[in-house]
């Protein structure tokens, strides 16, 4: 047996446990904070028999993995009452997501 942390961001969360449910994985979900962005993150457990880690590790990869999203910046502008903010702002392609993801041997493991 194999216990699986993994570390994720809070938005990930939803899909990445409907998918690990879809595929018979029993998780259990700890709500965390990043430690330097105090970012809100889910840590979930995933306990599972050693020939399914690497099936799990898909589905994280897949649904919690970094990918690349536009975030729109604002573009340095002269201010005035006639000028948005918005109107100016810009699109920067940045990474995001990504997932922790640690496996360790499971000694003992009972479900009552």
């Amino acid at each position: 047996m194999k216990l699986i942390i993994a570390i994720l961001h809070q938005e990930d969360e939803p899909l990445a446990v409907e998918d690990l449910n879809k595929k018979g994985f029993f998780v259990t979900k700890l709500a965390t904070t990043g430690g330097f962005f105090k970012n809100h993150n889910v840590t979930l457990l995933i306990g599972t028999q050693d020939h399914l880690v690497s099936d799990a590790i898909t589905i994280l990869h897949k649904d919690a993995g970094k990918r690349q999203e536009p975030r729109y910046y604002p573009q340095p502008s002269a201010s005035g009452p006639h000028c948005s903010p918005a109107a100016f702002a810009i699109p920067v392609e940045t990474e995001t997501g990504g997932c922790t993801i640690f496996v360790l041997d499971m000694i003992q493991f009972e479900k009552l």
